[in-house]
């Protein structure tokens, strides 16, 4: 767990201004990587954890039941009707911009969906993903 806090000061410096999706990626990976020795993000994995039904909560079994399939278009929160922009960096350029709002973000979307926090592995290939889809 020494790599935790090691993300916590990088992302707290970070915060302080916005930085690109491939910087919080990194920050991602570099934590990763301290805690699975090897690590390499893989945006085949990020797509794979953004489809996959973890079916922990009934409303949001899976990313896509808000997000929809397609990362490329704009969502709708299940419970609220909350209009949800793309989580696309190519459509949203503002996505994984901002890292205080990813951790945010992550927080309690895994929380809600996965059933539990998502580990740093899947953060960075998540964004991966994020990152590649055109």
């Amino acid at each position: 767990m020494k790599a935790f806090p090691a993300l916590c000061l990088l992302l707290a410096s970070l915060a302080s201004h916005a930085e690109t999706p491939q910087q919080i990626l990194q920050a991602y990976a570099t934590d990763a990587a301290a805690r699975e020795p090897g690590f390499t993000p893989s945006a085949t994995r990020g797509e794979a954890f953004f489809s996959r039904r973890f079916a922990v909560n009934d409303r949001m079994p899976a990313c896509t039941s808000c997000h929809t399939e397609k990362p490329l278009a704009g969502g709708q929160h299940v419970v609220t009707g909350k209009a949800i922009r793309p989580l696309a960096v190519a459509a949203n350029s503002e996505r994984f911009a901002d890292p205080a709002r990813v951790e945010k973000w992550f927080g309690r979307n895994c929380k809600e969906v996965v059933g539990r926090a998502c580990t740093p592995g899947e953060k960075a290939d998540f964004v991966a993903f994020m990152n590649e889809v055109r």
